[in-house]
């Protein structure tokens, strides 16, 4: 399941969030361990201290998110099986699902339950995943999420299997499917987000404050992931003229394109790594 920034008892969010862009651009496909030290230098260029990124590391290593290697004095850090499955899931959402959906085929999951207040806890955690996976309230006791959406991860992670139904539908009349999106989503505060990216990289001088086009890139990709990440994927077809998605997707390839050349010469030449066989990499 992917790791939430607002996850309960995840803290110092944003510096977990640039470690996660950092490793799936960096680490994510290649049977390697980073050295720890250099990881700091990396994170340095970006004003996040030494304490910060020693306690970062050390939290998600005790997460099982890294697995420590050790050369001599030194510890390098590798990726595990759970880290690799956030990482592909970010790449997933950043490069293949987008922004924009477009391909929606007129199905919608409907997921249905109803837990009492004794069961509380359950039904928070429940709405929080569905929130993570795209879906909106419909009405009491009632979410749906454009497309059809594979729950059965979330529901049995959490024990809920036999509490919830779901199902896939498509409306008819006199349901419009543009009223479930108004109904079930709060698009003025998507919209406000992408506005926010747009105010920030949508300008001559984007990240001036950065230091190199590594940290503009690291900035940059961790604004858009967490982005797209808390976009429910809506059908282009039913949402407003003008939405701001489409315009910040436009800047934010153009400027990773701008951006990683650079950055990745910066990093070749600051990352110290060892070659880990194909077993020992992601196990």
């Amino acid at each position: 399941m992917p790791i939430r920034d607002d996850e309960p008892g995840v803290a110092s969010a944003r510096p977990q969030s640039l470690m996660l862009t950092f490793l799936g651009i960096y680490v994510r496909g290649r049977d390697t361990a980073v050295y720890s030290g250099s990881v700091i230098e990396v994170f340095e260029r970006i004003g996040i201290s030494e304490e910060a990124v020693r306690s970062t590391l050390t939290r998600m290593a005790t997460r099982d998110l890294l697995a420590r290697h050790r050369r001599g004095r030194k510890v390098y850090l590798a990726l595990t099986p759970r880290a690799v499955a956030v990482l592909e899931d970010g790449y997933r959402r950043i490069w293949e699902t987008g922004a924009v959906n477009r391909d929606w085929n007129g199905s919608w999951t409907l997921v249905g339950f109803s837990l009492p207040d004794s069961r509380r806890s359950e039904r928070h955690d429940l709405r929080s995943q569905l929130v993570w996976a795209g879906f909106g309230p419909l009405q009491n006791g009632l979410w749906i999420a454009a497309g059809e959406v594979d729950v059965v991860r979330i529901v049995e992670d959490l024990g809920l299997a036999d509490a919830v139904t779901v199902l896939t539908a498509q409306a008819t009349k006199p349901t419009e499917s543009a009223d479930l999106v108004g109904k079930a989503f709060d698009l003025p505060t998507i919209a406000a987000r992408y506005q926010a990216f747009l105010s920030r990289w949508d300008v001559p001088a984007a990240a001036v404050e950065a230091r190199d086009d590594l940290a503009r890139q690291l900035l940059l990709h961790t604004d858009w992931l967490q982005l797209v990440r808390q976009d429910p994927h809506l059908p282009a077809e039913h949402l407003p003229a003008g939405w701001p998605a489409v315009r910040a997707e436009k800047v934010f390839r153009t400027l990773a394109a701008r951006y990683d050349p650079a950055a990745a010469g910066i990093a070749a030449g600051l990352l110290d790594e060892i070659a880990l066989p194909p077993a020992a990499a992601g196990s």
